[in-house]
């Protein structure tokens, strides 16, 4: 059985009354590191997914990191996690792929353990009328990123605090096995950098989901 909680309710309800028969759903869920998106997106299709078989699947953007030797190369290893680290050209096409074309997409993941993406992780039937896509930048106001947007039928942008995202991140660090000194240079460096980035230049959203309380775990991204 699919998890359940308000910010699920109300983005399966927008998504819901969004369809139109016979055409495909796109919807972005947004947010920063430690929002809990990636754990909104994926119970957001798994009760899509309660009342009809196959309707919904999720296509995360964590597949679009660059390898690290290309970061490496490039001096971004620092900053892994910046839109600047991630291949938006490809991730636009896949977008519109999903938007436009009628076949299965193939298309990368990333494999957190191996911290590495791995190519054509991922398969998108070409008969699943909704999807979810969840990803940190997919409403960023900046050059290229910005043409995501329009793409997307329904947008959810999940808006938490600073200092509740701020303690997220120290604690997801925590749990990661540092100590608490390092933990919270880790989430004030680049995380917090990211995560204000995020929060302060992404475009408006369909729905704001603004997290008042401890509703995401620590390890969430």
């Amino acid at each position: 059985m699919a998890a359940s909680g308000p910010d699920i309710a109300k983005t399966v309800e927008l998504i819901r009354r969004s369809r139109v028969p016979g055409q495909r759903l796109l919807a972005a869920i947004v947010g920063p590191p430690g929002s809990g998106k990636s754990t909104l997106a994926a119970a957001v299709v798994d009760n899509i997914n309660d009342d009809t078989d196959g309707l919904a699947a999720l296509v995360p953007m964590d597949g679009y990191h660059l390898d690290n030797e290309e970061l490496i190369a490039r001096g971004l290893l620092r900053c892994k996690g910046a839109p600047e680290t991630f291949a938006v050209e490809s991730l636009l096409e896949l977008i519109s792929a999903i938007r436009n074309t009628g076949g299965d997409i193939r298309y990368p993941t990333f494999d957190r353990s191996l911290d590495a993406t791995v190519p054509n992780g991922g398969l998108l039937k070409h008969d699943v009328p909704i999807v979810v896509v969840e990803g940190n930048y997919l409403l960023l106001d900046r050059p290229i990123w910005r043409q995501l947007a329009p793409l997307f039928d329904v947008t959810v942008f999940l808006n938490p605090p600073k200092a509740e995202l701020k303690r997220r991140l120290v604690d997801r660090w925590l749990h990661y096995g540092f100590s608490p000194s390092e933990a919270e240079r880790k989430a004030l460096g680049n995380d917090m950098v990211n995560a204000e980035l995020v929060l302060d230049s992404s475009l408006p959203a369909d729905l704001c989901l603004s997290q008042k309380t401890e509703q995401a775990d620590s390890t969430l991204s």
